[in-house]
């Protein structure tokens, strides 16, 4: 990864700082993009310490002239974006904020915003981000979805909808701008231990439920779905393209 230039959305926490820290580790350029601008200012700031070239930047991935600016602002930077990882969500962990429910309950609005920042985010980036690999010879986007969007997991429809979506997305991409060698793939993370999952997580008997679907028997670690994502977007995995892969310790095998 040594010079390529990578943009990683909701990096503040979570996956995506875990994955911008290891494409920094991997000698990259990384634009650190999240609406939370103090936490991703300090998540630079620790990168930046260690020697690391990074670009912190303060965006809302559902708004058009925002994306369209920070991606303005990258490529002027470094003159091009090779790698894409489109990994900022709102997941069950933020229910408190955004709603989450069967398709019966969940109110309209949640679906709208759940929807707005799940599917609509990424298309956005996207939108912005192909032309620029495509007139560079190519490069990598990789997508965070869920499990959810795999099988049926009841009490976040919208989140679902959203997930399934991106999934659906990914092979619609990675079909359209192959040709342009572009690569599309996407993760299916099961439960991750992260700050926004945190409280989810929290419930003993929530956990242990969840835990019981699991063949290795624990939830991932950041670090683990991270370094699937910084995989895909190197060399080694050039030949795959539309993928749909979970990371969810035999989940949906079981």
């Amino acid at each position: 990864m040594r010079d390529r230039v990578v943009i990683v959305t909701g990096a503040a926490s979570g996956v995506g700082e875990a994955a911008a820290r290891q494409y920094a580790e991997a000698g990259a350029l990384v634009a650190l993009v999240d609406w939370d601008g103090d936490r991703v200012a300090h998540g630079a700031d620790r990168l930046g310490a260690d020697g690391h070239r990074v670009l912190p930047l303060t965006v809302d991935i559902s708004d058009d002239e925002q994306v369209a600016a920070m991606v303005r602002q990258v490529v002027g930077q470094w003159h091009g974006v090779d790698v894409l990882f489109n990994n900022a969500a709102v997941g069950p962990g933020a229910a408190a904020r955004y709603p989450m429910a069967n398709v019966v309950d969940t109110p309209a609005e949640a679906w709208d915003d759940i929807l707005r920042i799940n599917l609509k985010g990424p298309a956005l980036v996207s939108r912005h981000v192909i032309p620029h690999m495509a007139e560079g010879g190519g490069g990598a986007i990789v997508n965070n979805a869920s499990i959810n969007g795999l099988v049926a997991i009841r009490g976040a429809d919208a989140y679902t909808a959203s997930k399934g979506g991106l999934i659906a997305l990914t092979r619609a991409m990675a079909a359209e701008w192959g040709g342009h060698g572009i690569r599309v793939n996407c993760l299916c993370p099961g439960p991750v231990d992260t700050p926004m999952n945190a409280p989810y997580l929290a419930d003993p008997e929530r956990l242990s439920a969840m835990v019981s679907r699991i063949p290795l028997g624990r939830v991932a670690t950041a670090r683990e779905v991270a370094a699937l994502a910084v995989f895909l977007s190197s060399d080694v995995a050039a030949y795959i393209s539309g993928a749909i892969i979970p990371v969810d310790g035999g989940w949906t095998a079981a």
